[in-house]
């Protein structure tokens, strides 16, 4: 009997149960995957909907009601998301890349077993998952470095994460020692080590933690609220923030009047549906190109043959 064959009649031979379960599996993906999107496609039919209509509307929406961009005009026209953009990309860029470098840093000295007080050092960075200063002591920590109001607070507080960096360590220590060896007969150091052998072997789990870093920073706003004083220097979340529960559209709705006065409600949502959608494609757009790597990124090192 030939292998494919063999396959359909082991399917056939399945049991009732085995196929009512794998039936049950496949309905609820879907309904967990149709509770996943619909939040995100409310919004892009919200955004681009007629808001007098979308007020007066009721129960699901499946579809735009009308068709307008007046709400992505308007959050064009508003200063405080083109300086949140410019502001939350130097954030993402400059706080991503020293994150990475730093990470990467830490999880090849932990991943060092001959490393005097190796233990020690691992008990350290293990512990400070679990407990920290808290608000204050950080906020204090920032305030005497001189960082408050500074777009370093962004990045500095945050700079290491222990989770991550346990995540780098395992894929290190995955990489075959003959490899590390080799490269020091031939006289390289640990950092050449690090960058030319280890580096391009671990490229997938370094996607994923790019990944995570990326999103960290894109979606943070806490620590701006507490450090950034100046309106100019909000990230686009703060900025958000502001326009979704303060109604702030002051300023994206002086110059022109795109509603009359009475449909200044209807004006406001729009623009908070608008915004919403902005905010999110940059990172969405980015996601794919990472996606491949993410499951190996993360699983890499935690099976060893």
């Amino acid at each position: 009997m030939s292998k494919k064959g063999s396959s359909n009649w082991m399917y056939g031979r399945r049991s009732l149960g085995s196929k009512i379960f794998d039936t049950f599996n496949v309905l609820f993906m879907i309904i967990l995957m149709i509770i996943t999107i619909y939040p995100f496609l409310y919004v892009l039919f919200a955004s681009v909907s007629n808001p007098l209509l979308l007020m007066s509307h009721q129960g699901i929406l499946w579809k735009p009601l009308g068709f307008t961009l007046k709400g992505y005009m308007l959050v064009l026209r508003n200063a405080g998301i083109k300086n949140g953009f410019l502001v939350t990309f130097f954030v993402v860029i400059v706080g991503t890349a020293c994150n990475m470098i730093f990470s990467l840093l830490f999880s090849y000295v932990l991943s060092r077993r001959n490393l005097m007080w190796h233990s020690v050092i691992t008990l350290l960075a293990v512990f400070t998952m679990f407990f920290n200063g808290g608000m204050i002591p950080t906020y204090i920590i920032v305030r005497d470095l001189g960082l408050i109001d500074s777009l370093w607070s962004l990045i500095l507080p945050g700079l290491i994460s222990t989770y991550n960096v346990i995540i780098l360590r395992t894929a290190l220590r995955s990489v075959p020692a003959e490899l590390e060896e080799s490269a020091k007969l031939d006289g390289a150091g640990d950092l050449r080590i690090l960058v030319s052998v280890l580096i391009p072997v671990i490229v997938p789990t370094i996607a994923a933690i790019t990944l995570f870093y990326m999103v960290g920073h894109w979606n943070a706003w806490s620590n701006a609220l507490i450090y950034i004083k100046t309106p100019t220097k909000f990230p686009l979340q703060l900025v958000l923030r502001s326009i979704l529960i303060r109604n702030q559209t002051e300023g994206a709705m002086s110059g022109e009047a795109y509603y009359a006065p009475g449909e200044d409600y209807a004006a406001r949502m729009l623009l908070k549906y608008s915004t919403v959608i902005v905010s999110i494609i940059p990172i969405v757009c980015v996601y794919p190109f990472i996606q491949k790597y993410f499951t190996t990124g993360v699983m890499i090192g935690a099976i060893k043959g």
